[in-house]
């Protein structure tokens, strides 16, 4: 019985054959319409926004000027990570990314465990990066109109303070509400016209970005990059201690390469398009989050980024004495952080889709709309969820939540690129040819493994208690539900 149930957990999902190229679509499925230039900006737009607009305020109180290097740490590993997602995309072009990934070789038990991972970190990334696009609207309202949104319709009801949790009776955010209800409408519309939203989104974004630079660049100031670390002094956060703590908050901005992968099944010629889209989001990512980093502490000392509300608006405020350039930034913000919502939001949706099409979950999250070629009904329940937490929920915990998330998926699918080959070459089925990570497929995914270990050392001991609660649920989900109705069960 114990080797019947050893069997259960460790069977793996073949490849399917139709999510090769040659099959552009099946009926009452997904639908291959997204080509390479849109697939990069989906990587780009769930990426550029989140880590450069909102997390520089809880980064900089930790590693100080040295946020630059938690930021090239952060990087570093995702590049390692970037390389292991390519190659698998390469072998795996289907929809749910990791999960995907995981399923195909590693087993079922540990790809059941990789989506609740996934779950977590999509919900809580869209639900952070919504309650964030209220700050930046105020101070546009602000800057525009000289008018703010009331208090008690811009703060949540739970808040997390020092002293604990306290109650808002009557308070509720309602912008990232609002906003999470037009990205519903637009992907419940189709995953084309969402894509094409998306990088109109992401170019102007990206020309904000570089408007920031040019003008913070005007006051740049060298010390302000003196001490570079933080101080004996601070407390628990000296030194490179600080540098890795901010590295750990900061990651989850790099959920963007996860995103292209989860499109896997909806991109033309994916075992091409999917490992270049990846690796060239990652590039144009890094070099916009290190340019506006140095840009930003440049011009500003690093104590003053602690509890900062729309922190890059404030520094053009501050650098020009004018408030125009802190109006066209917040204007961009506006429009960039939607970008990431909409596309964190289709991640999730996506990742759903593929669980529930092997029956681990329930049916109801891969019924696609025969018109619009979207999961409508499954698009509805994840903005749901996500609204709710985005209005009623404090953002501060968030974070470091999704950044846990996205360090467990990197380490799964390291470990899955030598599984991979070990599996096809037992099998007489690897193939030449295509995207393979260099140097063999030990090294550089060994790298990563440990690069993702050592960011999560010093993730706070309030993100571990929360995270091995959601596992301890996940497993039980597992064996109460998706042992049993899996399709590789009933086969």
């Amino acid at each position: 019985m114990s080797q019947t149930l050893v069997q259960k957990l460790t069977r793996t999902k073949p490849v399917d054959p139709a999510a090769e190229e040659d099959h552009p679509s099946q009926p009452g499925g997904l639908h291959r319409s997204i080509g390479l230039f849109a697939l990069t900006m989906i990587g780009v737009g769930a990426t550029i926004g989140t880590g450069i607009f909102f997390t520089m305020v809880e980064a900089v109180p930790k590693a100080g000027p040295a946020v630059i290097l938690s930021f090239l740490m952060a990087a570093l590993t995702a590049g390692l990570t970037a390389l292991c997602y390519a190659e698998l995309s390469f072998r795996i072009p289907a929809s749910g990314s990791s999960y995907s990934f995981a399923y195909a070789t590693v087993g079922e038990f540990l790809a059941f465990i990789m989506a609740a991972c996934l779950l977590l970190e999509y919900g809580l990334a869209a639900s952070a990066t919504a309650i964030g696009w209220s700050d930046y609207l105020n101070n546009f309202l602000t800057n525009a109109f000289g008018w703010q949104i009331p208090q008690f319709l811009r703060t949540p009801m739970i808040v997390s303070t020092q002293e604990g949790v306290v109650f808002n009776v009557g308070h509720m955010n309602l912008p990232p509400i609002l906003l999470v209800c037009l990205c519903c409408f637009l992907l419940v519309r189709g995953t084309k016209e969402s894509a094409t939203m998306n990088a109109v989104m992401v170019l102007i974004k990206l020309a904000i970005l570089v408007f920031f630079v040019a003008i913070a660049l005007q006051g740049f100031d060298i010390n302000n990059f003196k001490p570079f670390f933080k101080p004996e002094s601070a407390a628990g956060l000296a030194g490179m201690t600080g540098v890795t703590a901010a590295a750990g908050t900061v990651f989850f901005s790099f959920i963007g390469l996860d995103t292209v992968a989860t499109a896997g099944e909806e991109v033309r010629n994916p075992k091409r398009n999917v490992p270049l889209g990846i690796l060239t989001a990652l590039v144009v990512v890094t070099v916009f989050y290190l340019l506006v980093a140095v840009a930003a502490v440049g011009a500003q000392p690093a104590h003053m980024f602690e509890h900062q509300e729309a922190g890059l608006s404030v520094i053009l405020q501050n650098v020009t004495g004018k408030a125009w350039p802190a109006l066209v930034l917040s204007a961009g913000a506006v429009i960039s952080v939607f970008s990431v919502t909409l596309v964190t939001i289709y991640g999730q949706t996506r990742i759903l889709y593929a669980i529930s099409r092997d029956g681990l979950i329930s049916k109801v999250f891969h019924k696609v709309n025969t018109r619009t070629a979207s999961p409508v009904s499954n698009t509805v329940i994840v903005c749901l969820v996500v609204g709710l937490v985005a209005g009623f929920v404090d953002a501060t915990f968030l974070w470091d939540m999704v950044s846990m998330g996205t360090l467990t998926a990197f380490i799964v699918v390291s470990i899955a690129v030598p599984v991979m080959r070990r599996k096809e070459h037992r099998m007489g089925t690897y193939k030449k040819g295509g995207f393979r990570v260099p140097l063999g497929p030990y090294l550089i995914p060994g790298l990563s493994v440990l690069a993702c270990l050592y960011i999560m050392k010093d993730l706070s001991h309030t993100t571990r208690v929360i995270f091995t609660i959601w596992m301890a649920a996940s497993i039980l989900t597992y064996f109460a539900y998706g042992m049993r109705n899996s399709r590789l069960n009933k086969a």
